[in-house]
């Protein structure tokens, strides 16, 4: 199963305006209709009966973080990258 990020936003004219977003797990790929009803029944899930008017905006996928080094710090030894020039405007006067 792969995790999920879903966006979601409650109605403009609603007593209590809320936002935010929340994790869920999905088989479905990214972008479907069975991935949106995934977020959908977990955000009912989570929230009960107050997300009923809320709408799912957007679904991502998690992305995997980096594993932390107990504080060690990462050197980098490859050669710094040259500068871009810019090309010069010419001015028509």
């Amino acid at each position: 199963m792969q995790t999920y990020i879903a966006h979601y936003r409650s109605p403009a004219a609603s007593d209590a305006r809320a936002t935010g977003l929340f994790e869920f797990q999905s088989d479905a790929r990214a972008g479907t209709k069975a991935n949106s009803r995934d977020a959908r029944l977990r955000m009912l899930e989570l929230y009960g009966k107050d997300a009923v008017s809320w709408t799912v905006d957007r679904v991502e996928r998690k992305k995997a973080s980096k594993p932390v080094q107990d504080g060690q710090l990462e050197l980098d030894f490859r050669p710094p990258k040259k500068e871009r020039k810019r090309a010069k405007k010419k001015e028509y006067w």
